[in-house]
């Protein structure tokens, strides 16, 4: 008992002490313990606040045939009038008893059987747990033929469970873990059967205590508070029935946790049981193809996932020493950011912008791009409409995208701790094929919405809000995860986890909270203008405040080469734009440079769903750096482009397949290609004269 539910119990005895009516007080109260002790649905309802104090005393006297003592049952609920939150009649009950026999100088508990007892045989269980606790104990027998066989004893908060039914549960468990998390053979399941046969009756008694179980007192938004369970880890998965929860908060008399199941069969007063164990999420190749939630179960209705193995959804990163710098690209097939904001394999690169200015169909292009390269994907969606996530899945299949693919959903309409826990998740699983040598790419769209659902649990777990009523640590929510992206050194594999994180902004503000904290954490950011993205300019890439600390670093020598120049010649067609629209008489060199940013931004224009390889970005790109597409119309910069690439692929077909490693380009190379696309050129122009 802690100081508070000690004081309830003893302002009850001293209402006994007056009467003269302790003993009856114990025996009528001891008559409530063992029926609700039996029956979970009596306890419910009297823990329940939305249960009148008449209609429960009544419903009591129905069960016990209205011989219960008034006096006594009145007692009881007007001491429970006068508790605070989170205390109920059906604590107050235990209590006291508890408060009772530590008077005398003993523990009171409860032997329950599927048989009567003997004297004898309650003498010995007395012992054994006297022994085990190291105090007295005075226990009574009641039937529970539910148990099948064996004991169960019950002492305050402490449980040791020795029945059939409790070895049964643990039997099915086992078995069922060993199926699913291990795809056991039906020769191993025979083996575990047999084992657990011959150990039947050497099998120790389960103990349970206030270190490993607890009870709710108080569930209310997906939130629940726990007494008991004094050694539970932060992040550690709860049983409670058949759902589960995640300890947060660690106080000193109560444990805060979040649901993790939407049922509506968790009430108060209900066991929780701690697992040892932190949240946990199937890893392996089995993931791919799939559609799972927020810990790993499928979504999409094809069966259950044979998990190679399960790992913690939150681990610590990788070490400087454990890294290498990044050095290979990571090709997006997208134009203006594989040759101006290039991204390299284990870098963090930010997607970031207003609300509808294409950031997901970056990303979503970005996946498609990576078919044939040997990166496996992961998408993970947070706080998306599950319409748009079907659509998106059902892109990703059109393209044969899945096959390398795993989309981790917490939908907008699932709870906030779900949508807390899934960016760690699929995390999670990408770790596990970059520990194995393998390279991948994660997407988590967006962190906004999950920076939105931990605030949502830091309040309703009143802890204090900060700015914009964010916790203290919310940096730390997002350090923590893309810390966990890397290019592994070739000690360690050399694999790679390639994280493109997704901020949404409001009206283009990008020194707000939550984007400040996510620039300063990645590599850099592709900066996605409403402006542009009105005017017709897809992808809407900002070239100005676009940017990669990873630089050139991450792109192949060719492109390097043909795309050097392109942000110096994008960023003077901005500056005369925006003289040239106050003046009409402009000289020859400032004509020449808006006639080259025309079109070199519309060259940039790339449909959706639409991803170029390198080999083509190259040379479009060498056409635009040789002057020759500043020579075409503008509308038909588009026509050009892909007439070229037709040709190209058609009539020299080895000039691709020498651009395609990205290496270096040779003089000779460099002057048969230049001789191709002005001969090229040529006939273009006269063939839409």
């Amino acid at each position: 008992m802690s100081e508070r539910t000690r004081r309830y119990a003893r302002m009850l005895m001293d209402l006994a002490k007056q009467e003269g009516k302790e003993e009856l007080y114990r025996a009528e109260l001891e008559k409530i313990s063992e029926l609700l002790n039996r029956s979970s649905e009596l306890s419910s309802y009297l823990t329940s606040s939305d249960n009148s104090v008449s209609d429960k005393k009544a419903t009591l006297q129905r069960y016990f045939g209205n011989k219960l003592d008034k006096g006594v049952l009145n007692a009881v609920f007007a001491i429970g009038s006068l508790k605070e939150k989170n205390y109920n009649e059906v604590m107050l009950i235990n209590d006291f008893l508890a408060y009772y026999y530590q008077l005398q100088g003993k523990h009171h508990g409860i032997v329950y059987s599927a048989r009567k007892l003997t004297e004898k045989q309650i003498g010995e269980v007395e012992a054994a747990v006297s022994q085990r606790m190291d105090q007295q104990v005075k226990l009574e027998n009641h039937l529970d033929e539910s148990l099948l066989g064996g004991i169960k004893v019950v002492v305050g908060s402490n449980v040791w469970d020795n029945s059939y039914l409790s070895r049964l549960k643990g039997l099915k468990d086992e078995l069922l873990y060993s199926e699913d998390a291990q795809e056991a053979s039906v020769r191993e399941m025979n083996e575990a059967i047999r084992q657990q046969i011959l150990n039947y009756e050497q099998q120790g008694i389960a103990v349970k205590n206030d270190d490993t179980t607890g009870r709710i007192t108080s569930v209310a938004d997906g939130i629940v508070t726990i007494s008991g369970i004094r050694k539970a880890m932060s992040g550690e998965l709860l049983r409670i029935g058949n759902g589960s929860a995640m300890a947060m908060n660690l106080e000193e008399d109560a444990v805060g946790a979040v649901l993790l199941d939407e049922s509506a069969e968790i009430r108060e007063g209900m066991e929780v049981t701690s697992t040892g164990r932190v949240v946990e999420t199937p890893v392996g190749d089995m993931l791919l193809g799939r559609v799972v939630d927020a810990i790993g179960r499928p979504l999409d209705g094809r069966g259950s996932i044979k998990a190679a193995e399960y790992m913690p959804i939150e681990k610590p990163a990788p070490g400087v020493i454990d890294r290498q710098s990044v050095n290979e690209p990571l090709q997006t097939g997208i134009k203006i950011i594989d040759a101006m904001v290039p991204i390299g394999k284990g870098q963090r690169e930010l997607i970031i912008g207003d609300r509808q200015t294409g950031k997901t169909a970056i990303a979503i292009d970005t996946i498609l791009n990576q078919k044939g390269k040997n990166v496996k994907c992961i998408y993970v969606a947070i706080g998306q409409k599950n319409s748009t996530v079907a659509q998106i899945v059902e892109k990703l299949k059109q393209n044969g995208a899945m096959s390398y693919t795993t989309v981790v959903v917490a939908g907008a309409s699932e709870l906030a701790a779900l949508q807390y826990v899934a960016p760690y998740t699929g995390c999670t699983i990408g770790e596990y094929w970059m520990n194995r040598g393998e390279d991948v790419l994660i997407v988590y769209d967006d962190l906004s919405k999950h920076a939105v659902a931990y605030r949502t649990l830091s309040l309703l777990l009143r802890r204090p809000p900060g700015r914009e009523a964010y916790p203290g640590d919310v940096f730390y929510l997002h350090s923590r995860l893309l810390e966990r992206s890397a290019k592994l050194s070739e000690k360690n594999g050399g694999g790679s986890l390639t994280a493109l994180p997704i901020v949404e902004t409001l009206a283009g503000d990008i020194s707000a909270y939550i984007p400040t904290n996510v620039i300063s954490i990645t590599d850099g950011q592709i900066f996605l203008q409403t402006e542009l993205f009105n005017s017709g300019v897809r992808p809407a890439v900002d070239s100005g405040l676009s940017v990669s600390r990873v630089g050139s670093a991450a792109q192949s020598k060719a492109m390097k080469k043909v795309a050097s120049s392109l942000k110096l010649d994008l960023a003077q067609y901005q500056e005369v734009l925006g003289f040239a629209q106050f003046g009409s008489d402009l000289d020859q060199s400032t004509r020449r440079t808006i006639n080259h940013g025309q079109h070199l931004t519309e060259l940039l224009k790339q449909p959706q769903y639409a991803p170029f390889a390198q080999e083509d970005q190259i040379i479009v790109l060498f056409a635009n750096q040789r002057g020759y597409i500043d020579t075409i119309p503008l509308n038909l910069v588009r026509d050009y482009e892909a007439s070229l690439l037709m040709e190209v692929h058609s009539a020299h077909p080895e000039m691709v397949s020498e651009l395609t490693s990205g290496e270096k380009m040779s003089e000779q190379f460099t002057e048969e290609l230049n001789r191709f696309i002005a001969d090229f050129t040529t006939r273009y122009k006269l063939a839409v004269k």
